[in-house]
């Protein structure tokens, strides 16, 4: 499967990709539903974490017939925050539009959550999102895309960290070298969110 690093014109492809894949997330889906019903926040929403990460060349992704994004991986590298001041203020003016009063305050919280449980201790990557085109799914190319990057990072002796909003996944990533470290629960609907860790790949056996 050939892999590249986005660039700023694939912006809206990788955006798209994300908000399809994440419209049935166990957590992102109840958080981000908004007071109308609509859904015209959610690709504006998704844009702001693209933009915050294909600036440091840790979005990748493997393109589709279509001219989409088949599958993407957004990265940030150690030390990186994913969003400006004026991204996350933006972002904040967004969805306290889009959301009901009720539905914002838990947004915020949930931010909170995952903001405490990211270990900061030791460098690393940090996985933002994972996610692949609904018209690609069932082919193993998120896997792949995946292996790729892990391979990158483990040549550099970087470990990475992620979490995951959906225990369907959770095998894959353990399959993939990571190991659960810890976890919390979504504020709205008490999704289970599950933090993990991966040693870099010389590192795991040893």
């Amino acid at each position: 499967m050939d892999v590249r690093t986005a660039t700023t014109a694939d912006v809206e492809a990788v955006t798209t990709t994300l908000a399809l894949a994440f419209r049935d997330d166990p957590v992102w889906g109840p958080a981000l539903v908004s007071a109308d019903g609509g859904a015209d926040h959610l690709p504006p929403f998704w844009r702001a974490f693209v933009e915050g990460a294909v600036v440091h060349g840790t979005v990748f992704l493997s393109d589709g017939p279509a001219g989409e994004a088949a599958t993407v991986a957004v990265w940030l590298p150690p030390g990186a925050d994913e969003l400006t001041p004026e991204q996350e203020h933006e972002l904040d003016v967004l969805m306290a539009g889009a959301l009901s009063p009720e539905r914002f305050a838990a947004y915020e919280q949930l931010w909170t959550l995952f903001e405490d449980a990211h270990p900061r201790e030791r460098p690393h990557m940090y996985l933002s999102l994972l996610a692949t085109h609904p018209d690609h799914r069932g082919r193993g190319i998120g896997q792949q895309l995946l292996a790729q990057n892990l391979a990158r990072f483990d040549a550099a002796g970087l470990p990475a960290y992620l979490e995951s909003t959906n225990p369907a996944n959770d095998h894959r990533y353990e399959r993939a070298g990571f190991r659960p470290i810890g976890g919390f629960r979504a504020v709205l609907d008490d999704a289970q969110v599950t933090t993990m860790w991966r040693e870099p790949a010389a590192q795991i056996g040893a």
